[in-house]
């Protein structure tokens, strides 16, 4: 099994927010995204500051959000994966 790249981690990340309706608490998001806790806390931090994602209080419970910044990540990587199949790279 191949070792994931950092902008294959990142890109995961921003999906799995987007495909829970673009709202997960951190705990269900650790577990699908498979890194450990340590690994997860700083992509996070990063995805945060780099203004990626955003934390909202629903029901007095923290959850994550994709911000525009973070859907134009995915789209533009979807991009990106569609040259590499096409150009069998």
């Amino acid at each position: 099994m191949k070792k994931r790249e950092r902008l294959e981690i990142i890109y995961d990340i921003l999906v799995l927010i987007n495909k829970n309706h673009n709202q997960i608490k951190p705990t269900p998001l650790l577990r699908k995204s498979n890194l450990s806790s340590s690994q997860f806390d700083k992509y996070i931090l990063e995805l945060i500051e780099k203004d990626f994602i955003e934390i909202c209080i629903v029901d007095s419970k923290k959850h994550y959000s994709l911000t525009k910044k973070g859907f134009e990540y995915i789209n533009k990587y979807r991009i990106i994966l569609k040259i590499i199949e096409d150009f069998d790279l």
